[in-house]
């Protein structure tokens, strides 16, 4: 089983069947997997933001929502997760590529990575970092978390984690 269909399916055993996603490289495999599988009605965002107000409308609508990101975005999506999914105390798994890391080929990478840890401690979201294949043993408990709490929840998965840059 690759480690995209074992996260899907543990969305999917947690009854998660909405999910947005903003392409990304990494994620790519996991948005395939997301797009494939029936029981997930799946919208692609053209941003997180506009991603997250979509799932805000889908948790009223009685869907348990996710979405699958890139880092580079936490920036803009404060705002978003600070006065809807925080303040309405929705549950919202947030699967997210960290770029950044050593070994990141695109210099501009690097600058929210050295932030993006912050932000998610500056606001009090959980997060949790994947850096080897194995750490997605945790995902179902993760989830289990996150719709327990009803709160945002940072998963974050490196470079190392999806099989490097291509250069390892």
């Amino acid at each position: 089983m690759s480690i995209s269909t074992k996260i899907v399916d543990d969305f999917v055993a947690n009854g998660v069947d909405f999910i947005t996603t903003v392409p990304c490289k990494q994620l790519a495999g996991v948005i395939d997997e997301v797009e494939a599988r029936p029981e997930i009605y799946h919208i692609p965002s053209n941003k997180e933001d506009e991603g997250m107000g979509l799932c805000a409308g889908a948790f009223m609508g009685g869907k348990r929502p996710a979405i699958i990101m890139q880092n580079t975005a936490i920036g803009v999506t404060i705002n978003t997760l600070a006065t809807l999914t925080q303040y309405y105390r929705m549950p919202l798994p947030m699967l997210i590529s960290y770029r950044g890391e050593l070994r990141e080929p695109v210099a501009c990478q690097v600058e929210m990575a050295v932030h993006t840890k912050a932000l998610l401690q500056q606001m009090l979201i959980p997060t949790y970092h994947f850096h080897k294949e194995s750490d997605a043993d945790e995902m179902d408990a993760i989830l289990k978390y996150t719709f327990m709490c009803n709160k945002p929840v940072a998963i974050l998965t490196d470079a190392s984690f999806w099989g490097g840059y291509g250069d390892q």
